[in-house]
């Protein structure tokens, strides 16, 4: 039986104001693929079915909100080595730690936005 709201794709969607640095952000330094891109907006792929976009706030009617109440959560198969990619571009990264049966690290994009990145504990 399929569901009433049977999603096909999955796409979050972050209002910036620091629009540039975001984009960068994710595209250069996390080495995001970009799916989609017009002069105001770019989609990247996260996995799967599940996408992220970047709009330009001052081009759209919804304002940014600064990483206010956001944490985008992903899954990793390797946390120490996904760590080291933004380490090594010089952002500040917390230490591996453990949570809930799993480790975890944290950081923040330009915006704010908080990033967990984590891996099941074996």
């Amino acid at each position: 039986m399929t569901p009433a709201l049977a999603i096909v794709r999955t796409n979050t969607i972050l209002y910036c104001e620091r629009w540039t640095d975001t984009v960068a952000f994710y595209r250069d330094t996390l080495d995001l693929t970009v799916t989609h891109t017009t002069e105001w907006f770019v989609e990247v792929h996260l996995s799967g079915s599940a996408h992220l976009s970047l709009t330009d706030a001052s081009q759209t009617s919804i304002a940014p909100s600064h990483g206010a109440g956001i944490t985008l959560s992903w899954q990793v198969a390797d946390l120490a080595t996904t760590r080291s990619t933004p380490v090594a571009a010089g952002l500040a990264v917390t230490a591996i730690a453990a949570r809930w049966n799993s480790s975890y690290v944290e950081l923040n994009d330009p915006e704010g936005t908080r990033i967990e990145l984590w891996s099941p504990t074996p």
